[in-house]
C-alpha cells in the first residue's frame, strides 16, 4: 500500500536528532550498562532501540519500536549475555520509522558476524547503494547505514579491521560509528568530526557514547573525545588508536551546543551547559531588550535565558510551564481545541506574565508555527509586550550531516525578512544570535585539559601523531550559512529531509 508523498518532509515543529550510539568492552553484565547508557541518551532518538551484545564468540541481538524504557525488560536483558555490548537509540534521517531499520544491525558475512550502530547521516549512501543493487545486493533495510555492512561483505581483505577500513573509506558524510565483531569492539568518527563521540574508562572495560552523561550514570570516568578521523579499536590485546581515513578540516556541529546535546554533557570537549549559557550572554549584548523579565522556552532553551538573564540584570522566570509526560502520540478531542498541540506541551503562568514586557528566548524557530501559538498564549494570559530572542542564527538552510531540517521553503527565516516574522509572530520585536556570536560562545567556552581529560582519568595512547585537538577545530553551521564541507551526491541535494531518499511504500503490520 502505497503511504502518502515519499518527497514530502514531515512536520516537526523543531528540529530532529539523529541518534545516540553507546558501544561497551569488558565490563560485567554490559547489556545493562549499555541499557543504561542508551537510556540516558534517550533525547537523541525515540523511535526504536536496539541493543547488541557479544560473549566473545557470538552475537545476541534485540531490538523494538519506542522509548529505552518500553523496549527492553529485565528478562531481555538477561538474554543479551556477555562483556560486550553496543547500544542505539533512533530518530530516522534516512529510512522510514519501522522495526526493520532499527539498530544496531546485525549481519554474517566470511569474515565472520558483525553488529554496526550509526549516528550521522552519509551523504553518498544512494549512489553507493544503488551501485551495490546493479551488482545484485540484497537490502534488508531502507536505512544508509547497511551501505557499510555490504562494503564490509564485499571487501576482498584478509581480515575484518581491513575491510572495515576499506568500507568506511569509500562513504561520506557525517559518521560516528560502534561496532562489534567478535571480542573486538571498534569505535570511529568521521574525518571532519560533525558528530560527537566520547570514551570512557569503567575498571578494566571501556565505555564509548554519544555523549558523556551517558558514562555518568553507569559511573564511567572520562578519559577524552574519539578524536575527527580515529578508529579505536578495543579487544583482548589492548587498545589501539589508527588514524586511517586521511586528514579533513574539522567541522564540529555547533547545532549539537545550540539544542541536541544534554547541557550536563560534554560535547567536543566543552560543557554544555556554559557553552549555551554564554550564548544567551552574548545574546544579550547583541540584542537588548527593554522588559521585566526574560523566560525560557522550556527546556533546551532554559540556560541560554538564563545567560540572558544574568546579562541583562533583568529577572529570570519560568513563564511557560513544559510538560513532561507527552507521548508520541495522543488522542485529539472531537470538538476542536485551538492550538491543541502547543497548549498539550506547554501552559503559560499567567501570574508571571500578566502585565508584564517579556523577553522570551528560544533556541531557535524553524517554521514559526510552534512559537506563534506560544505567544498566543503569552498574550492571553496577559502579557503585555513580547519580545523574542533566539539564541542561535536564522535557520535558513537543510542539513545533510544527521539533523531532520526541514526544506528551506518551509523554513521561516529562509522565506521571510526579520519584519516579516515579526509580523506573522505577532511579537513586539524579533533578534537572532549572530553566527559570529555563536561561534565565539562555542570557543570561549572552557574545555577540558590539553590531554582531553575532564576527571582525570588515563589516557589512551595513539598510534599516529598529528591529530588536531577539537579547541582548534572549525564548526559546520552548514544550516546557517548553506556553506556545506562534505559535497553532496547530485541526486541526494535535491531532498532536505533525508527519510526521503529512500523510498518506503509498505505499512508493517506488526512491530
Amino acid at each position: 500500500m502505497k503511504v502518502g508523498n515519499p518527497q514530502r518532509p514531515v512536520k516537526n515543529p523543531y528540529p530532529k536528532e539523529e541518534c545516540g550510539i553507546v558501544g561497551v568492552y569488558n565490563v560485567e553484565e554490559a547489556a545493562n550498562h549499555a541499557y543504561l547508557g542508551a537510556y540516558a541518551l534517550q533525547h537523541r532518538g525515540q523511535e526504536s532501540a536496539g541493543i547488541v551484545s557479544s560473549d566473545g564468540e557470538r552475537l545476541y541481538r534485540f531490538a523494538g519500536m519506542g522509548k529505552v524504557a518500553d523496549v527492553f525488560t529485565p528478562q531481555k536483558i538477561r538474554q543479551l549475555t556477555g562483556r560486550h555490548a553496543i547500544a542505539h537509540n533512533r530518530y530516522s534521517t534516512t529510512g522510514a520509522s519501522f522495526l526493520r531499520n532499527a539498530q544496531p544491525i546485525r549481519f554474517e558475512s566470511r569474515l565472520g558476524t558483525m553488529a554496526l550502530a550509526h549516528n550521522g547521516n552519509l551523504t553518498n549512501a544512494a549512489t553507493i547503494r544503488k551501485n551495490l543493487e546493479d551488482l545484485g545486493s540484497l537490502f534488508q533495510t531502507t536505512i544508509d547505514t547497511e551501505v557499510i555492512s555490504h562494503l564490509v561483505a564485499r571487501s576482498r581483505a584478509e581480515n575484518f579491521t581491513d575491510a572495515l577500513i576499506e568500507a568506511v573509506k569509500q562513504i561520506r558524510g557525517a559518521y560516528s560509528l560502534v561496532v562489534l565483531s567478535g571480542d573486538t569492539l571498534y569505535a570511529l568518527r568521521d574525518p571532519n568530526g560533525f558528530r560527537p563521540l566520547v570514551m570512557g574508562k569503567k575498571e578494566d572495560g571501556f565505555i564509548f557514547a554519544s555523549e558523556t552523561c551517558a558514562l555518568d550514570i553507569i559511573d564511567a570516568e572520562y578519559v577524552r573525545d574519539v578524536e575527527p578521523g580515529e578508529m579505536v579499536i578495543v579487544n583482548p590485546r589492548g587498545i589501539t588508536s589508527l588514524f586511517p581515513f586521511g586528514k579533513s578540516s574539522q567541522n564540529l556541529c555547533i547545532f549539537e551546543y545550540v539544542y541536541f546535546s544534554r547541557p550536563d554533557s560534554f560535547v567536543f570537549g566543552k560543557s554544555v551547559y556554559d557553552t549555551r549559557l554564554r550564548m544567551g550572554e552574548i545574546l544579550a549584548e547583541e540584542s537588548p531588550a527593554v522588559a521585566d523579565l526574560v523566560m525560557p522556552v522550556p527546556d533546551s532553551s532554559s540556560v541560554a535565558a538564563l545567560g540572558f538573564a544574568r546579562k541583562s540584570g533583568l529577572p529570570y522566570h519560568m513563564g511557560l510551564i513544559r510538560s513532561h509526560y507527552v507521548g508520541r502520540t495522543f488522542i485529539e478531542p472531537d470538538q476542536k481545541i485551538r492550538d491543541f498541540g502547543a497548549k498539550i506541551k506547554y501552559n503559560a503562568i499567567a501570574s508571571v506574565v500578566k502585565d508584564k514586557r517579556v523577553v522570551v528566548i528560544d533556541d531557535s524557530i524553524m517554521r514559526g508555527t510552534t512559537t506563534r501559538k506560544i505567544v498566543k498564549m503569552l498574550r492571553n494570559a496577559g502579557a503585555k509586550e513580547i519580545h523574542i530572542r533566539i539564541a542561535s542564527a536564522p535557520t535558513r538552510h537543510a542539513c545533510y550531516y544527521g539533523i531532520d531540517i526541514p526544506h528551506p521553503a518551509e523554513l521561516i527565516a529562509a522565506t521571510h525578512t526579520i519584519e516579516e516574522i515579526v509580523k506573522y509572530l505577532r511579537v513586539d520585536s524579533l533578534s537572532y544570535l549572530s553566527l559570529d556570536g555563536m561561534k565565539r560562545a562555542a570557543i570561549e567556552t572552557v574545555g577540558s585539559n590539553p590531554e582531553g581529560n575532564r576527571t582525570g582519568g588515563s589516557s589512551v595512547a595513539r598510534a599516529t601523531d598529528g591529530a588536531e585537538g577539537d579547541d582548534g577545530a572549525g564548526y559546520c553551521t552548514a544550516c546557517f550559512d548553506g556553506k556545506y564541507p562534505v559535497r553532496l551526491d547530485e541526486n541526494e541535494a535535491i531532498y532536505s529531509n533525508q527519510k526521503t531518499l529512500f523510498s518506503e511504500y509498505e505499512i508493517e503490520e506488526s512491530a
